[in-house]
C-alpha cells in the first residue's frame, strides 16, 4: 500500500468481475482508500477475492456492504443494474459518491432514477476504456487501467468536488480521465467498441458455419486472430450492453451495412476507384486517428496533451538543414489537387497536424489520396464538380488557412457542409471570408462574432463579384479566388497591399488561367484544372526561426537549403537585412512555378529599424521571431500596420510583449504594432505560448540569448506548423528539452 492519506474511507464495490475485481486492487494497491470490501452474487469469487487480497472485507450481502461506505461502485451487467440498486438505495449513506464501470450510461442513468426518484444520490456514471477477453475475479489485474481512458459523464449539476475526487481516483489507478455527455458517450461506443464487437462475435458465427472451418482457423493469419479475439468475450455482457444500447447500436449497425453494400458493389461492378477511395481514407483515419477525431473528447487532441519546451541559455547555431514544407502551399497542392482532371503528384509535402486535416477532409469528401510517405502524396482528382457530400463535420483542427479558403470552395457545392476546428480556430473571426460570400450568393451561417463553426448551404449558384480588400490577406483573396472557380462572370480582388500569391501561381500551374494586373487578380468562372506535379519547397516561415538563431547566435554559421523565395513571402529576409544580418542567397532556381533558393546565415551584429509597412504583408506570420531579433539589436526597433496579428492563432503582439515582460524585456503595445526598445537583456522565466506554435517557436530561439533558463507551456501545437522542429532545433545547437510529449 503507497503511504498516503486515502481519498476515501470505504469503497463498496458490487459485484467482483474482472473490471470490478481490477478496480478493488488498483484501490488497495494504491491506497486510495482506508477499506475495500466487495459484494458478489457469487459468494466463491467473494471469498477468491479476500483470499487473494483484492478486497479487505468481503460483506455478505449488498446491504452490509454499503452500508457505512463513501463511495459505492456498481460493477454488474448493465441489465442487472436497476436491480441491484433497488438492494442498494435503503442503505446508501446520504454523503455517498455512486457511480458504475458499465459499458452503456443512459441505461444506468434511467435505472438510478427509477430507483430512487426525485431523491437521487450523488451519481458520476463512468466508464473504464480497459478489458479483457478474460472474466471473473481470477482475471483481476491491479495494472488493468494503467495509460487507458476512463470516461466519466457527470450530470450538468455535478458537486466539483465529487468529480475531482472521483477523477482523482482513477488517475490513482493509472487512467486518463475524460469526460462527456451521457448521450454523446453512448453514441461514441457503439461505433468504437460495441459494433467491433458485433462483427467480431457475427464474424466467427459465420466461419464457424463454414464447410472449411478447421481451415480457416488453423491458416488464419495475426490479423484475423488479433480482431477476433473480442469474441472471446463474455456473452452475457454483451448481450446486455447490446439490449441497453439499442438505437445507438442500430443507428451504427444501419451506417456500416450501408457502406459494406456499397463495397460489396464495387467488387461486384469492378469498380476499382470507389475501393482505392475507401481503403486509402480508411488507412489515412488508422493512422491519423487522433488528428481525423480530434473533436471528439474519447479521443487525446492536441490542446489536451499539455506539452512543455525546457531550454537552457546560451549556445551557437551550426549545419546544413532543409525545414519541412511550406504549409500554405501543402494546402493548397491537396485543394487543387483534388479539383484536377487526373492524377496529381506531389513532393516534399508537409506531414504536420494542419496539413493532414486538409488531406482528410478532402478524402472525408470522396477524393482518393495515397500517402503521406515522407512527403509524397498522390492525388486521384475528382474534377471541378467531383466532390461528395461529407458524413459529418469537416475537422479542421487549428488551420485557418484550410477554413478560410475551405469557406469558398464549399460555398459552391452542391452540398451542404459544415467546418469545425479545435477551440483555437473556434475563437478566430470568419467574417471577412463570410461577408463577401454571401455577397457572391453564399448562404453561410457563423457562430456568435462570425466564428466558427461555419454552416454552408449548398445548392447555390454564385455570382462574380470584385472585391476592394479593407486589410491584406491572402486567406481572403485565395477564399474568393477559389469561390470565384464556380461564379458565372469574372471574379476579382484587389489588396491594399501584397499578399503570397501561392493560389494564383498554383492556379496557373494547374492550367487554370488567372490574370494579374497591378494589385487586382482575377479569374474567369466555369473552366477546369488539370493534374500537375508539385515540389513544394521548404517553409519560409519555418526557415525564419533558423535565420534569426543564426543571427543573434554568436559564432553561428547555418545553411537552409530549398527554401521558398516567393517574392510575397520573403518580407523577413528583407527586414533582417535591414537589421544587418547576414543572408547570403544561392543556388536561385524555379520549381513548379515557386522560386526557391539556399541561404547561409551568420551571426551579426543586429541593429534596430522602423520596419517599412510595405514589409508587413510579406513577413506577417514570421513575426513573433523577429521581435526576437530586435529585442537582440542596438537601438528601437518600431512595427506598425500589423492589425492582422492581433487575429492569429493568438493575439500575438500581446502575447509576445506578455512572454518578453516575464523574460524581463519591456515593450511598447501599440494598437496595429509595438516598440521594442533593442540591447535590453534577455532573462530566464516562464513563458505561455497560449497555444500558438509560433509563439512557442519564437521564445524557443529566445534562450541562445537568455541569461537564465526559460520554460515555454502549452507547445502542443508546434506540430502544426513544424514537426520535427525538437529535433531539428537540438540538431543545429539549440539546448532544448520536451516534458509531455
Amino acid at each position: 500500500m503507497v503511504d498516503q492519506e486515502p481519498l476515501f474511507e470505504r469503497v463498496a464495490i458490487i459485484g467482483l468481475g474482472l473490471i470490478g475485481g481490477s478496480l478493488a486492487s488498483a484501490i488497495k494497491k494504491n491506497g486510495l482508500a482506508r477499506v475495500v470490501v466487495g459484494a458478489d452474487q457469487h459468494p466463491e469469487e467473494l471469498s477468491q477475492g479476500l483470499k487473494a487480497g483484492v478486497v479487505d472485507e468481503a460483506a455478505g450481502s449488498v446491504a452490509e456492504a454499503v452500508r457505512g461506505a463513501d463511495l459505492v461502485v456498481m460493477a454488474v451487467p448493465v441489465r442487472a443494474t436497476e436491480s441491484v440498486l433497488r438492494e442498494v438505495q435503503p442503505w446508501l449513506e446520504k454523503s455517498a459518491l455512486l457511480t458504475d464501470v458499465g459499458s452503456t450510461k443512459a441505461s444506468f442513468v434511467t435505472a438510478v432514477e427509477a430507483v430512487f426518484g426525485e431523491h437521487l444520490p450523488a451519481v458520476i456514471p463512468g466508464h473504464p476504456i480497459a478489458g479483457s477477453e478474460k472474466s471473473g475475479i481470477a482475471a483481476a489485474d491491479p495494472d488493468l487501467f494503467a495509460n487507458h481512458k476512463v470516461i466519466l459523464t457527470p450530470p450538468e449539476d455535478v458537486n466539483p468536488d465529487h468529480l475531482q475526487k472521483l477523477s482523482a481516483l482513477w488517475e490513482g489507478c493509472g487512467a486518463r480521465v475524460l469526460t462527456m455527455p451521457v448521450a454523446y458517450h453512448d453514441e461514441v461506443l457503439a461505433a468504437t467498441s460495441h459494433l467491433p464487437h458485433l462483427i467480431a462475435f457475427s464474424l466467427v458465427d459465420t466461419l464457424a458455419g463454414e464447410d472449411e472451418n478447421l481451415d480457416i482457423f488453423r491458416y488464419a493469419a495475426g490479423g484475423f486472430r488479433d480482431f477476433t479475439r473480442i469474441a472471446a468475450s463474455d456473452p452475457v455482457m454483451w448481450h446486455d450492453i447490446f439490449l441497453s444500447n439499442q438505437q445507438a447500436v442500430l443507428r451504427v449497425i444501419d451506417h456500416f451495412t450501408h457502406d459494406l453494400d456499397q463495397l460489396r458493389t464495387a467488387i461486384a461492378e469492378q469498380d476499382g476507384a470507389t475501393l482505392l477511395r475507401v481503403f486509402s481514407r480508411a488507412k489515412a483515419a488508422r493512422e491519423h486517428f487522433s488528428k481525423m477525431l480530434s473533436g471528439q473528447a474519447f479521443v487525446t487532441n492536441t490542446n489536451q496533451t499539455q506539452v512543455t519546451f525546457k531550454l537552457q541559455p546560451g549556445g551557437q547555431v551550426t549545419g546544413d538543414i532543409r525545414v519541412p514544407g511550406d504549409k500554405s502551399i501543402s494546402h493548397r497542392s491537396i485543394m487543387l489537387g483534388a479539383l484536377a482532371d487526373g492524377i496529381t503528384e506531389v513532393k516534399g509535402f508537409l506531414e504536420g497536424e494542419d496539413s493532414l486535416a486538409t488531406l482528410q477532409a478532402f478524402r472525408d469528401m470522396g477524393v482518393a489520396i495515397e500517402g503521406p510517405d515522407n512527403g509524397f502524396v498522390r492525388i486521384h482528382g475528382v474534377g471541378i464538380d467531383g466532390l461528395q457530400a461529407p458524413r459529418g463535420p469537416l475537422y479542421l483542427g487549428n488551420s485557418g488557412t484550410a477554413m478560410r479558403l475551405f469557406t469558398g470552395l464549399l460555398a459552391a457545392q452542391a452540398f451542404d457542409s459544415e467546418l469545425t476546428g479545435d477551440e483555437s480556430l473556434s475563437k478566430r473571426p470568419m467574417g471577412r471570408v463570410a461577408d463577401p460570400l454571401r455577397t457572391m450568393g453564399a448562404l453561410i451561417d457563423t457562430a456568435d462574432g462570425g466564428r466558427p463553426p461555419l454552416k454552408i448551404r449548398g445548392g447555390q449558384a454564385l455570382k462574380a463579384i470584385h472585391y476592394d480588400m479593407p486589410v491584406a490577406s491572402a486567406q481572403v483573396k485565395s477564399c474568393l479566388l477559389l469561390a470565384g472557380l464556380y461564379a458565372e462572370g469574372v471574379t476579382s480582388v484587389t489588396e491594399p497591399a501584397p499578399t503570397r500569391d501561392h493560389t494564383e501561381r498554383m492556379l496557373a500551374g494547374f492550367g487554370y488561367p488567372v490574370t494579374r494586373k497591378g494589385a487586382t487578380a482575377s479569374l474567369t468562372g466555369g473552366a477546369r484544372l488539370s493534374a500537375s506535379t508539385i515540389d513544394v519547397p521548404a517553409d519560409i516561415s519555418s526557415a525564419a526561426f533558423f535565420l534569426v538563431a543564426a543571427s543573434i547566435a554568436e559564432g553561428s554559421d547555418l545553411t537552409l537549403r530549398h527554401v521558398g523565395m516567393n517574392p510575397t513571402r520573403v518580407g523577413v529576409i528583407n527586414i533582417l537585412r535591414l537589421m544587418g544580418a547576414r543572408i547570403d542567397v544561392s543556388n536561385e532556381r524555379e520549381v513548379g512555378g515557386e522560386p526557391v533558393a539556399d541561404l547561409r546565415v551568420r551571426s551579426a551584429t543586429l541593429r534596430g529599424i522602423d520596419i517599412p509597412e510595405s514589409e508587413v504583408p510579406l513577413a506577417i506570420d514570421e513575426f513573433p521571431v523577429l521581435f526576437i531579433a530586435a529585442t537582440c539589436a542596438k537601438g528601437e526597433t518600431v512595427l506598425r500596420g500589423a492589425e492582422e496579428l492581433r487575429v492569429k492563432e493568438s493575439d500575438r503582439i500581446q502575447v509576445m510583449a506578455d512572454g518578453l515582460s516575464q523574460l524581463g524585456v519591456q515593450t511598447t503595445v501599440t494598437p496595429d504594432g509595438i516598440v521594442i526598445p533593442g540591447g535590453q537583456t534577455l532573462g530566464g522565466g516562464k513563458v505561455d505560448s497560449h497555444g500558438d506554435h509560433r509563439i512557442a517557436m519564437a521564445f524557443a530561439v529566445a534562450s541562445l540569448r537568455a541569461s537564465g533558463p526559460i520554460e515555454i507551456s502549452d507547445c502542443a501545437n508546434v506540430a502544426t506548423s513544424f514537426p520535427g522542429f525538437v529535433a531539428l532545433a537540438q540538431e543545429t545547437g539549440f539546448q532544448i528539452s520536451v516534458e509531455g510529449a
